[in-house]
């Protein structure tokens, strides 16, 4: 099961934290992994591309992702929101194979 953890304050994400692995399917063709690892590659790409990931320290490993926010504007605002927008429409369609935690 894929677990992700998105920590709020003052309505901003400050951190975001997903692990595991969902086991839909075999290793290759597990269609909800590769949406949830594709979804996490296209942020931390944007983040660089559009010049703020010196706003935000990102880990991506293999089953693990970590992003925590050292400043906030609205292009960070934005790329992290859509990533927890994300989440919750995978979650809607495959519940048994992820957890949405939500804090603050």
């Amino acid at each position: 099961m894929i677990h992700s953890i998105f920590t709020k304050k003052n309505g901003r994400i400050e951190s975001i934290k997903v692990t595991g692995h969902a086991a839909f399917a075999e290793k290759g063709s597990d269609i909800v992994c590769a949406a949830v690892s594709t979804a996490i590659i296209v942020t931390a790409n944007a983040l660089e591309c559009l010049h703020v990931d010196h706003q935000v320290d990102v880990v991506v490993e293999e089953g693990y992702f970590k992003a925590i926010t050292k400043s906030h504007d609205s292009v960070v605002d934005g790329l992290l929101n859509n990533l927890e927008y994300t989440f919750d429409e995978l979650y809607k369609q495959y519940p048994k194979y992820m957890k949405n935690q939500k804090e603050g």
